[in-house]
This record gives C-alpha cells, structure tokens and sequence, in this order.
C-alpha cells in the first residue's frame, strides 16, 4: 500500500506538481526520465538507474543524514514570504551544525522566485506556497533547468482582523468572498455586523499567497480582489500586520506564521466554522489550509554539494523544526516522496 501511495505523490511532485488532496491514480514515470540532466547542461555525475535506485525497495533504503560540517560555498534561495521564515530557520540550524559557508534566503514572493529562477537562471533554490505551475515549468526546462519539487511542511492562511475588533468571530467562504470583493462596509457582508468601511490588507500578486487566495476563495479572478475598495497589497507580510493591526474594521489574510508573530494584536477568524489548529490543517478541515515546498534541479545540486546538502539537511530535520516558526508537519510518506526525490536527483548511491 505504501508503494502505491508513494509512486502517486511521487509523480505528482516531480511532474505536475503535488495537487492538495489529490487522490486520483497516476502512472509513474521512470526517475531517469524526470530527472535526466538537459541537454544544454554541464555534464554532472552518473544518476543511478531505476534498478539501483526504485520505489519498491524504499523501504530498505536509509535515507543519509549528510554532516554539515566541513561544507562550504554559498546557496542562495528565492521566493516565497511564507516559506521565507521555514528556510531562515533551517539554514541558521545548518550553520550552527557546520556549514561554513552562507544560506541568502529572499523573499520576493513564490511567482516572482519562479521567474527569477526558471526565466533568468537566477539562484538555487525556490521557495514556493503552491505547485510550480506549467508555464513556469515550461520556462525551467527552456533555459536548461528541469525543476525538481520538494514538498517540506502545510501552511494555514490566515483570516485575521485586530484584536480591537469585538464583533466577527467566523466567516462562511461566500462572505469571505464579499469581504475581499464588493462589500463597502462590514454590514454588507453580515448585517449584524457594523456599517464601517472595509479596510483591506492582501499579499501582492506576485506572492502565492494571493495564487492561492484567489484560486481557493474567488474563482481564480484576481480583479475581484484588485478592484476592491481601501485595499493595500504589499509583498512583506509585517506591512499587513501592521495595516490589520491599526484598526478595529482592518482584515487581512498571510500565512499562519505571521499571524503567530504577533498573536497578541490580531485574532483569526474560523472559516466555515473551523478555526485554523494544528489538528484542523493537519486533516485538512480547516478550508484554507496549503502546501509548502522548495524547489531545485538535479544539476544544481550535482554541481553544488552545498546545496545537495543543504537540502539534505532540510529533509532531515523540518518536521521536527517546522512548528517551531509556526506551520506544520507533513506525513511520513510525503516526507519519504521528498527524500526519495533527493535521493535520485542528487545521485546518491550506497
């Protein structure tokens, strides 16, 4: 059973992208096939075939916990505000574990990270809030690189407001779409609520947490979000904070990490009556609950053991980190896709 599940979340991962709560049967597709390095590349060290390294014999396979210390050269990461903290955190561990060279993390938002990387070949790795998407894939493979996806934790989106606000405890998904669309004043959303001006605070469109938003909650039509009235969108999520902070009639929406940080100003709203716990996202109750990855190529990590080990280092020790900034664990067979993927991407052999 545990083979089949793998080899599903496998190809989804590495092909398509890792679709939340998929569950739909796929064939898989050959590791030679999906992470043979491109044509136009630097040739990279042998990837071990199917017959050394397959999904039927994951079970035997001890997946190396590679030593920080000693590693050198420098790794920079591009990408999503949310992921942005999770990455921070892991790449302070690995230096305190012995990596003497430098982790840069920037934060520019997933679709911006996608552009940088796939269009410009610029950085190693990708932090991301939702799945690659097919025409940033497209643009990878054009340019010589051939993404590889890593799923490392689940985020909740946060609905927040201040805590100086005493009247919205929960929200229907129908009313969430109001209050970030066409609604004037609260009480056009719930008309017990009252008639003060919306004050909205969102990610900017080049942050997957808009993607997500937009896709989960308004029928992937960003100009529903963009036309509305007293909108700020910002790309730093402590600008949001800030904005959703300074009033009783302010809302706002960013990963669950934020919202932790300052947990003594803001309050989240339940979605459908379910407020977003670690029990909720981790069953997938809570509405607005998503995944996270981080993404590379297997010739980046051929080229740079710093980075092979990086993420090595990543894999090992996130789920015992993840909650720590905030987010939560993924299931052990996601975390064996993940691993399982470094295993081949990066050629190891034992």
């Amino acid at each position: 059973m545990i083979e089949k599940q793998l080899k599903l979340l496998l190809l989804m991962s590495v092909v398509t992208g890792v679709l939340w709560a998929c569950t739909q049967p796929l064939a898989i597709v050959s590791p030679t096939a999906v992470f043979a390095p491109s044509a136009t590349a630097v040739p990279t060290p042998v990837i071990p075939p199917p017959a050394t390294l397959d999904l039927a014999d994951l079970d035997t396979i001890t997946f190396p916990t590679l030593p920080a210390q000693g590693v050198t050269g420098s790794l920079t990461a591009v990408g999503s505000s949310t992921v942005y903290p999770l990455t921070q955190h892991m790449a302070a561990l690995f230096n305190e574990a012995g990596f003497a060279g430098q982790v840069r993390v920037d934060s520019v938002g997933t679709g911006a990270g996608f552009d940088l990387f796939c269009q410009t070949a610029a950085g190693d790795m990708v932090n991301a809030s939702r799945p690659i998407q097919l025409s940033e894939r497209r643009a990878c493979l054009e340019n010589g690189r051939e993404p590889l996806e890593f799923r490392v934790g689940t985020d909740a989106v946060a609905i927040v407001v201040s805590r100086e606000n005493d009247f919205a405890e929960d929200i229907t998904l129908n009313e969430l779409r109001l209050l970030f669309s066409t609604a004037a004043t609260w009480a056009d959303v719930r008309p017990t609520w009252p008639a003060e001006p919306i004050l909205r605070y969102a990610p900017g469109t080049a942050s997957g947490t808009f993607d997500y938003f937009v896709e989960q909650v308004l029928a992937r039509d960003p100009l529903v979000l963009l036309g509305a009235t007293n909108l700020v969108t910002s790309e730093d999520d402590h600008v949001l904070v800030q904005g959703v902070e300074s009033s009783p009639y302010a809302v706002g929406f960013f990963g669950f990490a934020y919202y932790l940080e300052d947990a003594a100003q803001l309050r989240p709203l339940s979605v459908e009556g379910v407020p977003p716990r670690p029990e909720t996202v981790e069953t997938g109750l809570y509405p607005l609950a998503r995944p996270l990855f981080i993404y590379t190529t297997a010739d980046i990590m051929q080229a740079k053991p710093q980075v092979a080990a990086f993420i090595n280092f990543y894999l090992a020790h996130v789920n015992e980190e993840i909650q720590e900034v905030g987010y939560f664990p993924i299931s052990e067979d996601q975390l064996a896709v993940a691993r399982f993927t470094w295993l081949v991407g990066s050629g190891w052999s034992q």
